[in-house]
């Protein structure tokens, strides 16, 4: 009987667990470009029209403007807008380091596409110990002209937040390539480890038989 009951609460759990979490994400996110609704005037704000509230309407505002932006940059006119602005930002000291850092990460993202381009494995924090880890780009040449080693830059996210991790430079004979895609180890790091890709059958299992290339 108690095993019975114990099904059931597990069972239940596993449908409402991962539902509740992500209507909670989707709801802060709503929520959150919401905030948006403020930039217009008080008298154009939709919840002073119609006197109530409708959650959304922010997340259109947001997705409008970002539309709107993209058309205005992609002309010649507004792309000349844009990069005064730009030399404006670039004028400011503290500005100009965190815009910059900001726009080549993001155009890493949004641009390239590549900005995880492998799954690898590194011996972190130690050796004999394996972490899951995203290769990022190859490794600048001066750090290979000083160590004199052919670097790879990898990140170490952390688990169940992926946002926040750690940047290595490791050496490309450290660096084991996964045959996994991108998204698997996304999916292995958000379940510390409980969801577990299945295994290419015509790919090599032994990880230590490929270094990255």
């Amino acid at each position: 009987m108690m095993a019975t009951l114990r099904r059931y609460l597990m069972a239940g759990l596993l449908v409402w667990v991962p539902l509740g979490v992500t209507l909670l994400i989707v709801a802060f996110l709503v929520d959150l470009m919401d905030q948006t609704l403020r930039l217009l005037p008080e008298s154009l704000q939709p919840e002073n029209i119609l006197g109530f509230r409708i959650p959304g309407l922010g997340a259109v505002l947001t997705a409008l403007i970002v539309f709107v932006t993209g058309m205005i940059v992609t002309n010649l006119f507004g792309m000349q807008l844009f990069n005064i602005g730009e030399r404006i930002l670039q004028r400011i000291p503290l500005v100009r380091s965190i815009y910059a850092s900001v726009k080549q990460v993001t155009e890493s993202m949004f641009s390239s596409g590549k900005s995880f381009r492998k799954v690898v494995l590194v011996e972190y924090p130690r050796k004999g110990m394996w972490s899951l880890a995203f290769q990022t780009g190859t490794g600048a040449e001066e750090v290979r002209d000083k160590t004199g080693r052919d670097v790879t830059n990898v990140f170490i996210p952390t688990t169940p937040n992926p946002t926040s991790g750690f940047f290595l430079m490791v050496p490309r004979e450290d660096v084991i390539e996964l045959d996994m895609s991108v998204d698997d180890g996304l999916k292995m790091l958000l379940s510390v480890g409980v969801v577990v890709p299945e295994p290419k059958k015509d790919k090599v299992i032994d990880p230590r038989v490929r270094r990255l290339s």
